[in-house]
């Protein structure tokens, strides 16, 4: 009898440990596999122009905001915790104007008025996200629990021909400055403004921006810059310089992205593409004649929309726009092509110079990862697709942070 039971006990073990070994031997699913990732490595979004939308009074970045209502936006903080995203660049953007001396301070103005927007965010929220000047501050953040936000200045055009304020935006926790716009400005050329045929490149005044950029640390912003401004830049800077949001031209021709030799002198730089997720930089939409005429004749009555200064009239042209987009729907590009990207750079240069600066708030957004919440759809594509984790740690951050901490350590040399 006694043998009996001995035998029950060892046949039930051996039951419970056969299941035991079924239920650790069950695969993850591909989100899953995605999720456990994103918990381990700390995942960064170059660029964001959501800092605006912070001045608003009727809109609150620390409330969560349906996805499917535009006045939503594609950025909050609960949206950032569910698509696995850690930390966020919030770029201040300022539209391009006149060169005087008059526009330049109104333009310094509205882009401090964004950065201490940033400030407020991280202040009014101190238990859900902080503010880093430094990989290591949002290594510190995530290790907490709490996401990070950066701050960064697109467009140069807020520094006129002062020097001098270089140092104020570095000053004010600003980590790195876009050259340009959608328009030339005094530092250097833009790769979609063709009003003088000429590309002239980085001017005298763009390169004494780029020294004291390497001087203070300050990250050196090559998207939106013309072909020959991103060469001048390269052969002044002493530090790797990164495209926080911008795509392949081989996978979608688009003068605002980066050639495949481009490519290749940025990986010889030492620095880093971050793949841009607005859909005309992504993929290439097939031509309807009839929505083309039509921002076409926007486009002559008002400019470009970001372009414009005064915010009454900037809301009725994207209205316009919006109203345009609703009549004649573009085929928008999916996750899928996004990757296509990240796929090209990997092929032409390696997966050290890649990453993620999705433009979102800015027109960024793809089918399957249209806001932030779908971020984590990236990583379960690049899962498919058989990226090994330490290669989707490098896209999702590793790649940016070696550029940043390098130029962190070349300062003052």
């Amino acid at each position: 009898m006694k043998n009996h039971r001995v035998c029950a006990v060892l046949c039930l073990a051996l039951v419970l440990t056969a299941f035991a070994c079924t239920v650790a031997k069950t695969p993850l699913t591909v989100e899953e596999k995605a999720r456990e990732l994103h918990k381990k490595i700390l995942t960064v979004d170059t660029h964001c122009d959501t800092a605006f939308s912070l001045l608003r009074t009727d809109w609150k970045i620390g409330d969560r905001h349906d996805p499917a209502l535009r006045a939503s936006g594609k950025i909050d903080l609960p949206r950032m915790k569910e698509g696995g995203l850690d930390a966020e660049f919030f770029a201040a953007f300022v539209g391009q104007g006149p060169l005087t001396l008059e526009d330049y301070a109104k333009a310094k103005d509205s882009a401090l008025r964004a950065v201490a927007a940033v400030h407020k965010m991280t202040q009014d929220y101190p238990s859900m996200i902080g503010l880093a000047v430094d990989p290591a501050g949002a290594r510190r953040l995530k290790k907490d629990g709490k996401l990070t936000a950066f701050i960064g200045l697109e467009n140069g055009y807020p520094i006129g021909r002062d020097l001098a304020l270089v140092k104020l935006f570095y000053d004010n926790d600003v980590r790195y400055i876009t050259l340009c716009h959608s328009s030339d400005n005094d530092i250097c050329d833009s790769s979609t403004d063709r009003r003088d045929p000429e590309d002239k490149g980085l001017s005298d005044f763009g390169r004494k921006v780029v020294a004291e950029c390497n001087r203070l640390g300050m990250i050196v912003d090559i998207s939106h810059a013309s072909e020959r401004s991103f060469f001048d830049v390269l052969a002044a800077s002493k530090a790797p310089i990164i495209a926080s949001h911008s795509s392949a031209r081989a996978v979608c021709d688009n003068p605002r992205s980066p050639t495949d030799d481009q490519l290749r002198a940025l990986a010889k730089n030492g620095g880093v593409i971050q793949i841009c997720f607005l859909g005309a930089y992504v993929k290439t939409p097939p031509v309807i004649p009839e929505r083309e005429q039509a921002l076409k004749e926007m486009e002559a009555k008002y400019g470009n929309p970001r372009d414009i200064r005064d915010d009454a009239l900037r809301a009725k042209a994207m209205a316009e726009r919006d109203a345009i987009n609703q009549k004649f729907p573009q085929v928008r590009p999916t996750v899928k092509d996004l990757v296509d990207h990240i796929d090209h750079v990997r092929k032409v240069v390696g997966i050290d110079y890649v990453g993620i600066g999705t433009d979102f708030d800015g027109g960024g957004g793809v089918v399957g990862c249209d806001d932030v919440s779908g971020m984590i759809h990236v990583t379960e594509e690049l899962v498919r697709r058989g990226y090994t984790d330490r290669e989707i740690e490098k896209i999702w951050g590793g790649n940016f942070f070696r550029v940043f901490d390098k130029i962190i350590s070349l300062a003052g040399k």
